[in-house]
């Protein structure tokens, strides 16, 4: 009986240590705590005009920010069947490279790998991709997240294809709907 107590104590420990944000305030990953919630907004973009809704939760004892992502773009001209985009992600510290990384795993197949490219600590935000899983790494992506308060943001999504500059593939605003 002690036991199974235990064993319910722990886990429930467990449970709740898991949702905690990082114990370090001051280290490189806790910048990120600013995403910690739930958003919704709108996207525009190659894909065309679209609904989004995102959630930031702090996993495995605040180590990582995890990210979910569903887009809906309605059938639209630019778009003829529209599209229901899924992606999760990770972001992470690398104490080697002293950078964060963020890994994007899509619903299409594709894993993107990028690192930090703006000095630590300020904003934008901004990631540049390292490689890609199912895609050309000759081709560059670069993610930028620019707040306009405590309660919005700008994700800017662009695209390179070799040896051509950036391009905006997506634009996405979105406001927090909960914390």
């Amino acid at each position: 009986m002690k036991s199974a107590a235990l064993l319910a104590l722990c886990l429930a420990w467990a449970t709740a240590d898991a949702q905690t944000p990082p114990t370090d305030p001051a280290g490189p990953i806790a910048a990120l705590a600013r995403f910690a919630g739930t958003w919704a907004g709108t996207a525009s973009g190659q894909a065309g005009e679209g609904q989004v809704e995102r959630r930031y939760e702090w996993v495995m004892r605040g180590r990582y920010l995890s990210e979910t992502n569903l887009s809906r773009y309605p059938a639209q001209s630019t778009n003829p069947k529209g599209e229901e985009h899924e992606h999760r992600a990770m972001f992470s510290y690398d104490k080697p490279r002293q950078a964060l990384v963020l890994r994007q795993f899509h619903v299409e197949g594709f894993v993107n790998t990028y690192r930090q490219a703006s000095p630590p600590g300020q904003w934008p935000l901004v990631f540049e991709s390292e490689s890609f899983e199912n895609f050309s790494n000759s081709w560059k992506a670069r993610e930028t997240y620019e707040f306009a308060g405590d309660d919005e943001f700008v994700e800017t999504f662009e695209l390179a294809p070799p040896g051509k500059p950036y391009e905006v593939y997506s634009r996405t605003r979105l406001k927090r709907t909960s914390r």
